[in-house]
């Protein structure tokens, strides 16, 4: 059993880029998937495909990685906000990460976003992680 299974998400995608694989595969959940599909509007990974499981499994979700001249697509992935400690962000204090180069992602009232997004739809939230 995983104690933070965002963690792992954000692992297995950080690992699979430096060692330069296609894609890579992990299990399934809502919040791994809203946070793939951010990633992918933001053009740090290429594609995020959700395989069904069979007989009522979870299934998985498969990231396709972006690559441009050989690098990831991104530097850095960081997880902020963990299990332990929770990291919320009130409107007024929302990050920028590398002064607006990167993004942070962040579960909101009005779902999970972006900083940018939340900073336009004046929200606070948890900051789940910051990409760069």
């Amino acid at each position: 059993m995983l104690s933070d299974p965002i963690a792992d998400f954000l692992t297995r995608i950080r690992n699979a880029a430096k060692a330069r694989h296609k894609r890579v595969e992990v299990p399934a959940s809502k919040m791994k998937l809203a946070i793939a599909e951010i990633l992918k509007d933001q053009g740090y990974i290429a594609n995020v495909e959700k395989i069904e499981g069979t007989n009522g499994n979870q299934g998985s979700i498969q990231v396709t990685m972006r690559y441009y001249e050989g690098q990831p697509a991104f530097k850095e992935i960081r997880r902020v906000s963990r299990p332990g400690i929770r990291r919320y962000a009130p409107v007024a204090e929302l990050p920028r990460v590398r002064n607006g180069l990167g993004i942070a992602v962040m579960s909101t009232p009005k779902g999970v976003i972006t900083d940018k997004d939340a900073r336009r739809y004046n929200v606070g939230g948890e900051v789940i992680c910051t990409v760069w």
